[in-house]
C-alpha cells in the first residue's frame, strides 16, 4: 500500500511540473506565466480542483511514443473566483507546443460539459501552436468537438477566452465563438494563416504582430474586446468582467449593496454645447450617470463612434450603449452597428438591463459603406434591440435623426422607457437639409436664397429640433433635465425589475448576417 501511495504521489508531482514548466523562461519567452501560475492568479486561493492530471495522448506515430507527458499539454479543472464557481482550462505551451489532439481536446470538452450541467462560466487560457500534426485528422476532430460545445453553450453560460500566446489556424474559431476575447499586448496573436503562408500566397511581408497581434485585433478587425499590457493585468480584467455577469442565463447578474443618496448630478447641466455641431464626450455623461468608477468599457479601441460597456446603477449591473459625438459625430457605420449588436445580444442573453444614450445624426454615407453592406450590418443593431427582452431604457441627449433614431432603441422597437433632455432634436433629418428639400422652390425663387434658407431652417428647427412633438405622440415618456437623469433611471429600472416578455414560438430568428 505504501508503494502505491508513493507511486501516486510521484505521478501527481510529475503532472504539476507539466513536462517543462520549470523551463518556461527559456522555452516560452521571458516574463510569461506557466499554465498553473495563470490558474493560480485567476482563482481564489486554494480553490482549484484539477481534473485529468494523469491523462496522456494515445498515439505512437512520428516519435510521439517517447513523448507521453501527463496532462497532455492542458491543465483543466474548476475553482472559484470571488466565491463563484468557474471552470477553466489552461494550455501548456511547454508540452508539445500546447498542441491540441484527441486526449487534449477531451479534457477541454469535459470541463465544458460540466459547466453546462452546473450552469457556471468557462474560461479558456489559450496558448497553443495549433493542431498536433502527428495525430492528423484526430486533432481536427478534437477542434470540432470544442466548436460544437461552444455553440451549444452560447447564451447559456458565459464563455471567456484569454489569449496568452499564439493561436493559429482552426484554433482561432473556438475563441471567436465565445462571448469575449482578451489578448496580451506584444505576446499573443491570432490568425487563420500565419505570415509565412501569407507571404507565399499573396507576397505580402507582414509580422505576426502586424497580422494578428493584440493591437491589430483591438483596432482594425474588432476580434478582441480587451487588450492588456501583461498577463496579470489580463487576469484581473477577467475577474472584473465576471463581476458584472451572472453564472448562467437563468440567474440575475450580481449586485452590490447600495444606500440611496442625493441622485441629482449637477455636472450634467452644462455638458451639451450651445452649438449643435460641437462635439462632447459621451463618456463624461456615462460617468456622471452610473455609480462612481463602475463603467467597464468593452471594445474600447474599435468603432469608437459607439461606446459600449458594463456599469452599475444603484449597485446593479447594466449594459450601456451610447453614441459618441466626439468621434465621427457619433454616426452609425458598419463597425459601430456590429459592435453594438453583439454587446446588446450578450446583455439580453444574460439578463443585463440595457441603457441607451443617444446622440446620433444618422448612418455614415458613402460608397464604402454601401458597397460593404451598411444595410445588412445596420440591420443587425436594429434586430438586436428588437429581440431583446431585458429592461431597455433610452435617453436622447441631443440628435436623434432618421433611421438611426429608430435603430437606437426607439419606443417603436420595444424600448420600455424613453427619456429626452430639453436639448433633444428628434426628426427625419437636420433642419438645414430638411429645409433645402421641403422649401426648395421657395428658396430658389427668393430674392435672397441664403436668407430664405436660414428663415426656413429656423421654421423647421422650431417645429422639430426639440423633444416635445415626439413627447406629444407618446414616443418620449418624459422630458427631463440632465441632472435628473440618474434619479429617473434608478426609479425606472426598479419599476421594470419584474419585466416578463412572451416571445413568439419559433426555432430561432434569421439574424441579418
Amino acid at each position: 500500500m505504501q508503494d502505491k501511495r508513493a507511486h501516486l504521489h510521484e505521478l501527481q508531482e510529475q503532472s504539476k511540473v507539466g513536462g517543462g514548466e520549470k523551463r518556461i523562461a527559456a522555452q516560452h519567452g521571458k516574463g510569461k506565466l506557466t499554465a498553473r501560475e495563470r490558474i493560480h492568479f485567476l482563482l481564489d486561493e486554494g480553490s482549484f480542483q484539477e481534473m485529468g492530471a494523469l491523462v496522456q495522448h494515445r498515439s505512437n506515430l512520428f516519435g510521439l511514443d517517447g513523448q507521453k507527458i501527463l496532462g497532455d499539454g492542458v491543465v483543466t479543472g474548476y475553482g472559484t473566483v470571488n466565491g463563484r464557481l468557474i471552470y477553466v482550462y489552461a494550455q501548456d505551451f511547454t508540452v508539445l507546443g500546447g498542441s491540441l489532439a484527441e486526449a487534449h481536446a477531451e479534457k477541454i470538452t469535459k470541463v465544458m460539459d460540466l459547466a453546462m450541467k452546473t450552469g457556471a462560466p468557462v474560461i479558456g487560457l489559450n496558448d497553443s501552436g495549433g493542431a498536433r500534426i502527428q495525430e492528423g485528422v484526430v486533432s481536427l476532430g478534437g477542434y470540432s468537438d470544442i466548436f460544437y460545445r461552444n455553440v451549444q453553450a452560447s447564451g447559456v453560460i458565459p464563455q471567456l477566452s484569454a489569449m496568452m500566446g499564439p493561436c493559429a489556424g482552426g484554433a482561432v474559431y473556438s475563441p471567436a465563438l465565445t462571448d469575449f476575447i482578451m489578448m496580451v499586448e506584444e505576446s499573443s496573436y491570432m490568425f487563420v494563416t500565419g505570415p509565412n503562408v501569407v507571404k507565399t500566397v499573396t507576397h505580402e511581408e507582414v509580422s505576426s504582430e502586424e497580422l494578428g497581434g493584440a493591437g491589430t485585433h483591438a483596432t482594425k478587425s474588432g476580434v478582441t474586446q480587451f487588450t492588456y499590457p501583461n498577463e496579470i493585468a489580463l487576469i484581473e480584467g477577467l475577474k472584473k468582467l465576471l463581476s458584472y455577469v451572472p453564472q448562467n442565463c437563468d440567474e440575475e447578474p450580481p449586485s452590490l449593496p447600495y444606500t440611496p443618496a442625493d441622485e441629482l448630478r449637477m455636472g450634467l447641466q452644462h455638458i451639451i454645447p450651445e452649438s449643435a455641431n460641437q462635439p462632447y464626450d459621451m463618456k463624461e455623461v456615462i460617468g456622471e450617470i452610473v455609480d462612481t468608477d463602475s463603467f467597464f468599457e468593452v471594445h474600447k479601441d474599435f468603432a469608437e463612434n459607439i461606446v459600449v460597456g458594463f456599469a452599475r446603477l444603484a449597485g446593479k449591473s447594466i449594459g450601456v450603449v451610447a453614441n459618441q459625438p466626439a468621434y465621427l459625430a457619433g454616426v452609425l457605420d458598419i463597425q459601430a452597428s456590429t459592435k453594438g449588436a453583439r454587446f446588446v445580444r450578450f446583455c439580453d442573453a444574460f439578463n443585463i438591463p440595457l441603457l441607451v444614450l443617444e446622440d446620433v445624426p444618422g448612418f455614415l454615407p458613402g460608397t464604402d459603406q454601401e458597397w460593404n453592406g451598411i444595410i445588412t450590418n445596420g440591420a443587425k443593431l436594429l434586430y438586436a434591440f428588437s429581440e431583446a427582452t431585458v429592461p431597455r431604457i433610452t435617453v436622447i441627449t441631443r440628435k436623434a435623426y432618421g433611421g438611426a433614431y429608430c435603430v437606437m432603441n426607439s419606443k417603436q422597437i420595444g424600448a420600455d422607457m424613453n427619456f429626452a433632455w430639453p436639448t433633444a432634436e428628434i426628426a427625419v433629418m437636420g433642419a438645414k437639409g430638411a429645409a433645402e428639400i421641403i422649401f426648395r422652390k421657395e428658396i430658389a425663387s427668393a430674392e435672397n436664397p441664403e436668407e430664405k434658407l436660414a428663415e426656413k431652417e429656423g421654421e423647421y428647427a422650431e417645429a422639430f429640433a426639440n423633444p416635445y412633438r415626439a413627447a406629444s405622440r407618446g414616443y418620449i415618456d418624459e422630458v427631463i433635465l440632465p441632472e435628473q437623469t440618474r434619479q429617473r433611471l434608478i426609479r425606472a429600472y426598479a419599476m421594470l425589475e419584474n419585466k416578463a416578455v412572451q416571445l413568439p414560438k419559433k426555432k430561432h430568428g434569421n439574424l441579418p448576417l
